[in-house]
């Protein structure tokens, strides 16, 4: 799996930091890669030294302080740090709220301060510039973290970051069809608190916007385009922080410091079980494609690694564990985290909400009391699920209904007419195919189990909540968009945790010494490359409908189950050829089924080499003409400003069926658009049709429309003085603009294509709008 650190940690008084140069080499050399990665890819070497700036001294170090100020003892400077930048991610959007809803954003810039000033100042806060105490990061430990980073960096490299320029350079530039509607958020997040749709001017965005929020204040903090945030900075460097708390949060949790790495395998090196090549993805993912594909998610992942740690400790730390506890200050991160998560993703607080009833549960029956520390743990959850559901989301469903097993129904199609048995041992099949492709990672969990004699610790039982609550809802709800994947993505972040626990005491109990655990790792590695090897040069491939689409994945299940049973009969004589094996059988075992999704990251990074944008996700076009008119209206006008457009289509079905999943408009000029594509708009989200649903307010399209159609002074007055219109931008590739218009508006950019329309002042006297530059 990776290279093991020998034994439990060390404790704090036992350490003796190692020299400057080689204790920070790890690090040195995953900040090398990244950087290398981001300079290779097209990133301004002056964008990533602004914002590497911004990262350390406006995120890592007021999170670092905060947090040494809330733990009782230190355990780890690379947990500090960790932790520290997590709490950094905190305050920062309390800090972007305070100052964007004043209507202030330049003020960001200073917000660090809040909290330097009275750590420089405080006599009682000073010592913790400089803490003591630390206990030594095994160089096995750290090194292999470092491996995962790197690893998972080139798969970025191949999966987004080629493949995605930071603008547009040709006309025929495709895209993922999410990633300008989240770029339109995050713009909007820089002038806008709470944002509002950007597609829809004056719309309230009940969602889960706070990941947009920090791709804003690292813009306005940093001086960095948005752009350059978005396809280049922000995704290495979240998935390179949440990489680290896998492995922080999990050495914390179980006490080992290898099941920390083990957990940022299983995570972020090892994929989806059975991938077919890119080609599909069956029922969705865990980590590949996601973590660019939705950002969001992996924000809301480094929000809530942390919240499990902190939870951890409030539920029961488990017994043996010698890492130094947070002590009291475990209730103030998890007040923290949880606010911070309500609105990182809506599917993070329902996971850890239904992980802790199932430790109030336990617990009160095998101890016949209440446990009132994670009953009021329970009560905070819950109050932060109430502020999201009612505040944040305003009670809109998203389109999300119960609807059990509505992911898997697809693949049953029990809609056919078949004998009942045979139905019924399709739903079987299918079921165990979710679990093989999805939830074979977490086989470790089983071990913890087994071990415990099914009476795990509470610790245990919170990770194994919510590593069950995740596949659980997603099984129970539907959701058009499939965002019901989502909780089984949070739940992943337990189940991880759990498996590489389960591992770790595996191997412990097989009583391998260092070569020998060496040596299992090796023998896992040369595993996963003779698996990937395999899968390369023979794709699966079978229907991509109905049950036959699952075959080649449990086809592929039973060969290597076939091949683990031979290995069983041959152990014997093997353990007769080199004695060392015995009772070590188990540990070969596990670690063979942990890492037989190897080739799920590989072959979805390689997928990006045939498939645009990726693999054979929804794309659509972004010419470099529409993106440079938006770059250009952006650059010449103020963050208010409102804009109209002729596009709300990225494409027309039969002349009549508009899919109105246009967002280049609003992504790009970082500004609102009156009536741009509504599909994602919340309140159209479920609703019939899908994305070709009508606009639901016919009026405002039709003045809209008619502006570049059939315009007239008195149709562009009230755009401007109702609308708050300032701007018309024109695709003449959609239709032409009418030959009035320029007679009637300022026409300020003008290619073959595309064409720029600024409103004239109002009869009043005063401009109806603020011009930014023009």
């Amino acid at each position: 799996m990776t290279a093991l650190a020998t034994g439990a940690a060390p404790g704090p008084t036992a350490a003796r930091p190692r020299p400057g140069p080689v204790r920070w080499a790890p690090a040195l050399v995953g900040y090398a890669v990244v950087a290398a990665a981001l300079l290779a890819t097209g990133t301004p070497p002056v964008a990533l030294a602004r914002w590497s700036g911004y990262a350390l001294l406006a995120v890592l170090l007021p999170g670092t302080l905060v947090y040494r100020s809330l733990r009782r003892r230190p355990h780890t400077l690379v947990e500090d740090l960790a932790m520290g930048a997590a709490v950094g991610l905190v305050l920062e959007l309390a800090a972007w709220a305070v100052t964007v809803g004043l209507g202030a954003p330049g003020w960001l810039r200073l917000w660090p301060l809040a909290v330097v000033l009275p750590f420089a100042a405080v006599p009682g806060l000073r010592r913790h510039w400089r803490p003591t105490g630390y206990a030594r990061v095994p160089a096995g430990w750290a090194w292999s973290v470092t491996a995962v980073l790197a690893g998972f960096t080139l798969y970025l490299v191949e999966s987004f970051l080629r493949v995605n320029p930071v603008l547009p350079t040709e006309e025929g530039q495709a895209q993922y069809i999410d990633l300008a509607f989240q770029l339109s958020i995050a713009g909007a997040a820089t002038h806008q608190m709470p944002p509002q749709v950007p597609q829809v001017a004056g719309e309230p965005l009940h969602y889960h916007w706070f990941g947009f929020a920090h791709l804003a204040a690292s813009s306005l903090v940093s001086g960095v385009d948005l752009p350059t945030v978005f396809f280049r900075l922000a995704v290495p460097a979240l998935c390179a922080l949440a990489v680290v708390l896998v492995a922080v949060v999990g050495w914390r949790i179980t006490g080992r410091p290898y099941a920390g790495v083990a957990a940022a395998v299983l995570m972020f090196t090892v994929g989806e079980f059975g991938y077919e090549n890119g080609l599909r993805q069956l029922f969705g993912t865990q980590v590949t494609f996601i973590v660019w594909g939705s950002p969001s998610m992996t924000y809301s992942w480094v929000l809530l690694l942390p919240l499990l740690a902190a939870l951890g400790e409030i539920v029961g730390r488990a017994r043996g564990v010698t890492v130094p506890p947070l002590g009291r200050g475990a209730w103030a991160l998890a007040a923290g985290f949880l606010a911070a998560s309500t609105g990182a993703k809506a599917s993070s607080v329902p996971v850890v909400l239904a992980a802790l009833g199932l430790v109030a549960v336990v617990l009160a029956v095998a101890r016949r009391r209440l446990p009132r520390a994670v009953l009021a743990a329970a009560g905070l959850t819950l109050a932060a699920q109430l502020f999201a559901t009612a505040v944040l989301f305003a009670f809109v469903s998203h389109g999300v209904t119960v609807e059990p097993l509505a992911g898997l129904r697809g693949y049953v199609d029990d809609a056919v007419d078949r004998p009942a048995a045979v139905t019924g041992l399709l739903w079987l099949v299918v079921l165990v195919a979710f679990l093989l492709n999805l939830q074979l990672r977490l086989a470790g969990a089983v071990a913890v189990l087994r071990y415990r004699r099914w009476r795990p610790e509470p610790v245990q039982v919170f990770l194994l909540g919510g590593a069950l609550a995740g596949p659980a809802v997603y099984l129970l709800v539907a959701h058009p968009g499939s965002s019901n994947q989502y909780f089984l993505r949070a739940g992943f972040t337990f189940g991880v945790i759990l498996s590489a626990w389960g591992w770790a005491e595996v191997v412990d109990r097989a009583g391998l010494a260092r070569r020998g655990r060496l040596l299992l790792v090796g023998a896992a590695a040369c595993f996963a490359v003779l698996l990937t090897a395999y899968q390369w040069r023979f794709p699966a491939s079978g229907p991509t409908q109905g049950y036959g689409a699952v075959l080649p994945l449990l086809v592929w299940a039973a060969v290597l189950a076939l091949l683990a049973l031979l290995v069983a009969l041959c152990w014997p004589a093997l353990v007769g050829r080199w004695p060392g094996l015995a009772g070590r059988g188990g540990a070969v075992l596990l670690t063979g089924v942990l890492v037989a999704g190897a080739p799920g990251l590989v072959l979805d990074a390689a997928a990006a080499r045939t498939y645009p944008n990726g693999g054979a996700y929804a794309v659509v076009p972004m010419p470099a003409s529409r993106v440079e008119a938006a770059r250009w209206v952006r650059a010449h006008s103020a963050p208010g400003d409102v804009l109209a457009t002729n596009v709300h289509c990225w494409r027309v079905v039969d002349d009549r069926w508009c899919d109105a999943r246009s967002f280049w408009l609003s992504g790009y000029a970082e500004r609102s658009v009156l009536v741009e594509g509504w599909a994602f708009v919340p309140r159209m989200v479920g609703l019939p049709g899908g994305p070709y649903a009508a606009f639901w307010d016919p009026d405002r399209l039709r003045a809209n429309d008619a502006a570049f159609t059939a315009p007239t002074e008195a149709g562009l007055a009230d755009l401007r003085d109702r609308y708050g219109v300032r701007w018309l931008v024109v695709d003449r590739s959609v239709e032409l603009e009418s030959p009035d218009l320029p007679e009637l508006a300022d026409l300020r950019y003008d290619t073959t294509r595309m064409a720029v329309y600024r409103l004239r002042w109002s009869a009043a006297g005063g401009p109806a709008g603020r011009d930014g530059g023009g």
